[in-house]
């Protein structure tokens, strides 16, 4: 089920990607400087906080989001657009550093998380430290409708961690409940730089609700292949801690589908290995559920919703930026394992 060559494969995709986004390069390193200014202290040990957390940046998906929605709706991007992108990446670096405290996570990027160097109350108060700020930049826009939406969207990421949490070692937890978990705690913002990166540049409504469509659909295959990769990824690859989900019960879609699926004795043993204290139970899982089919079944489904996204925004004229998109959707479900 791995990939013989997740290190070639990694880059070569990641070079495929960084060439397809030159239509937003300008625009995405105004982003970086944008986010690093704003976030400048007069305390030293704020700043050393947030330039470790930029390491985390990473691919910038949701960034590119926001510009290459504005420009397949008009070609042109504004100062706005680049706020708003700015914005959408210190939520998304919140919950980043909010995530890594909930699941003890000890590696994000292929470097230490901001929890493990310097503790849970640090990590805690610069996540508070990002959102603030991030609410800040976007009352610095004219309308307050941006400012509203990202406040109702990371209203409804709260929401969803929430209801995760409240479904830790749940191991009958529905394929309904897990998605709308994934929604809210992921796919609700994919879904917000979209509509906002289009709005910005007053698109009509069916081209707003078309992206937005495409990044809810985009959204959730992303934290559907996450999961997987949680499973049957290879932690140098993939760059952060692995095995996360199963150490702390939160049940996923290639674990629901086994447990509703598999033969009783198999299921019997997953929840003993699910409960249990072994140090090697992560690895006598994975065996488990990889000769399964679940694995598939819930890549199956990652790819299905990459195909309602593409088909959202096929209505957009057939610019850079479209193709852009249509790329990203179909990278989702290829990235490295």
């Amino acid at each position: 089920m791995k990939n013989p060559n997740p290190t070639t494969r990694s880059s070569s995709s990641a070079s495929a990607l960084a060439t397809l986004t030159e239509c937003i390069a300008a625009q995405l390193a105004a982003v970086e400087k944008r986010f690093g200014e704003e976030l400048t202290s007069d305390l030293a040990c704020v700043n050393a906080l947030v330039k470790h957390v930029s390491r985390f940046h990473g691919k910038m998906l949701r960034p590119m989001l926001v510009l290459l929605s504005g420009k397949a709706c008009a070609g042109d991007l504004t100062d706005a657009h680049v706020t708003i992108a700015t914005v959408v990446e210190m939520v998304h670096m919140a919950t980043l550093v909010h995530d890594d405290v909930l699941d003890e996570a000890e590696l994000r990027r292929k470097g230490a998380t901001i929890n493990h160097l310097r503790g849970n109350e640090a990590a805690v108060l610069l996540g508070d430290y990002l959102i603030s700020h991030s609410y800040h930049l976007c009352s610095s826009l004219g309308s307050q409708f941006a400012s509203r939406t990202i406040a109702r969207t990371t209203n409804q990421v709260c929401e969803g961690e929430l209801l995760q949490i409240d479904n830790r070692n749940n191991l009958d937890l529905s394929e309904e409940t897990y998605l709308q978990i994934i929604t809210r705690k992921t796919a609700s913002l994919c879904a917000t730089c979209c509509l906002l990166g289009a709005t910005l540049s007053d698109a009509s409504e069916r081209h707003v609700a078309a992206l937005e469509t495409y990044g809810l659909a985009l959204g959730v295959a992303f934290q559907i292949q996450d999961d997987i990769l949680d499973i049957v990824g290879d932690a140098g690859t993939v760059g952060k801690t692995l095995g996360i989900d199963i150490e702390k019960q939160k049940m996923t879609l290639p674990v629901i589908h086994f447990m509703a699926t598999a033969p009783q004795e198999h299921r019997l043993l997953l929840r003993s290995l699910i409960a249990s204290r072994d140090a090697d139970k992560i690895e006598r899982i994975r065996n488990l559920i990889l000769p399964s089919h679940s694995i598939d079944y819930a890549r199956d489904r990652a790819k299905q919703l990459v195909e309602k996204a593409r088909a959202a925004i096929a209505i957009l004229p057939d610019t850079d930026a479209r193709r852009v998109l249509d790329a990203m959707a179909e990278f989702v479900v290829t990235r490295p394992m």
